[in-house]
C-alpha cells in the first residue's frame, strides 16, 4: 500500500465553546464560589466542589461538626426562578452522586446527612436553603 492510498487522519481541532456556553460556564463558578464563602462564613468546612461522578455531579460537599451535606447551586435572575430550577432528575442524580461519595469517603464521625441549596442572584447575597430536598423524592 502505497502512502498515498492509506487513509489520512483528520487533524486535531480544538473544541470552542459557544459565547453564550462559555457565560453561563464562567456564571455557575462564580456562584459556587460566593455559595462556598458563605458556608465557610457559616462554620462549614468545604470537602470538595464540582464533585463528578458516573451518575451525577455535587457542586459543594461541605461539613461541619457530625453534619454532612450535599449542595446545589443554582444561579439565576431571580432567587424564585433558582428555587424552581431544580429538577426531580436533578434532584436524583445529585442523591445517587451523594451515594458514589459515600462509598469511597465514609466516615463513622457523621451523624446527619443533609441535601442544601444554595441560591444566587445578581446583588444579592446568597440564600441558603437547609433540608432543600431529601433522598426520599
Amino acid at each position: 500500500m502505497r502512502d498515498s492510498d492509506r487513509p489520512r487522519a483528520r487533524p486535531l481541532t480544538p473544541r470552542v465553546a459557544r459565547p453564550e456556553r462559555q457565560v453561563a460556564f464562567r456564571t455557575g463558578i462564580s456562584a459556587e464560589s460566593r455559595a462556598a464563602a458563605l458556608l465557610i462564613a457559616k462554620g462549614f468546612r468545604i470537602l470538595a466542589r464540582r464533585y463528578r461522578t458516573p451518575v451525577g455531579e455535587i457542586d459543594i460537599v461541605a461539613g461541619r461538626r457530625r453534619l454532612l451535606i450535599f449542595v446545589e447551586v443554582k444561579a439565576r435572575e431571580k432567587f424564585d426562578d433558582a428555587a424552581w430550577s431544580v429538577t426531580d432528575r436533578q434532584r436524583a442524580r445529585i442523591v445517587a452522586a451523594a451515594e458514589a461519595w459515600l462509598a469511597a469517603n465514609s466516615s463513622p464521625a457523621i451523624e446527619d446527612i443533609r441535601f442544601d441549596a444554595v441560591l444566587v442572584a445578581p446583588g444579592r447575597i446568597p440564600r441558603h436553603i437547609p433540608a432543600a430536598f431529601d433522598a426520599t423524592r
